[in-house]
């Protein structure tokens, strides 16, 4: 009876895939085994290289659909990572680092991964496949839309508002109150102290629009 019970949690057991085999998926990869969950495997279509970390690096032909089957998109890139995620449709995992502090009063949604090191406050909101980076703060009261990346180190006051796909470089700093416009690049070091329009590309302390970078949203 216990052999059966034992066979019977196997099959149940999630199954955590892996899309991108870059350097950033090695980082999610120690945030899973850190929480002592198990990597099935790495899906890449141009792969260069077979393994990662002894973990198989396959095709996404060879990739079947499960029902016990989690997916986290392990890359980089907000662009690609949400044209990845329209494509696939998957049942998409979180990953949180055990040395990561997040508020039990925060929230964050569905494939999003918080690195070591990382912070995020009270009644923050962290959306749907963002990459919380290490060391990077999100104080209280912050909303993060879905695609957003924020470089290691950098910071969030108090009720900032982070719109779809923008990305905060490293050690940049966002004063309380303001709001990142939509696919918005914050450059490294960057200070924010207004608001930053949708699709502009910011420099420099205090930061300043240098050019507005258009890019078609993957709905």
């Amino acid at each position: 009876m216990r052999l059966m019970q034992r066979q019977l949690n196997l099959l149940m057991e999630n199954k955590i895939y892996l899309y991108g085999a870059s350097g950033h998926c090695k980082v999610v990869m120690t945030i899973l085994l850190a929480n002592q969950e198990k990597i099935t495997a790495i899906i890449d279509d141009n792969p260069k290289t077979k393994e990662l970390l002894a973990v198989p690096v396959i095709h996404s032909t060879e990739f079947v659909a499960e029902n016990n089957q989690k997916l986290i998109v392990s890359i980089g890139n907000n662009e690609i990572r949400k044209k990845i995620v329209n494509k696939i449709k998957g049942n998409f995992h979180t990953a949180i680092h055990p040395k990561a502090i997040v508020s039990l009063f925060s929230k964050v949604k569905e494939g999003s991964m918080v690195m070591a090191g990382a912070i995020i406050n009270v009644d923050a909101v962290v959306g749907k496949h963002c990459i919380v980076n290490t060391g990077a703060i999100i104080e209280h009261d912050c909303v993060i839309e879905d695609y957003v990346h924020l470089s290691p180190n950098a910071t969030l006051s108090g009720n900032v508002v982070v719109k779809e796909g923008a990305h905060i470089g490293v050690g940049a700093c966002v004063i309380q109150g303001v709001t990142i416009g939509k696919w918005a690049i914050i450059g490294a070091g960057t200070v924010i102290i207004r608001d930053v329009p949708d699709y502009a590309v910011v420099v420099g302390n205090p930061g300043r629009v240098i050019k507005s970078k258009k890019i078609i949203d993957n709905e």
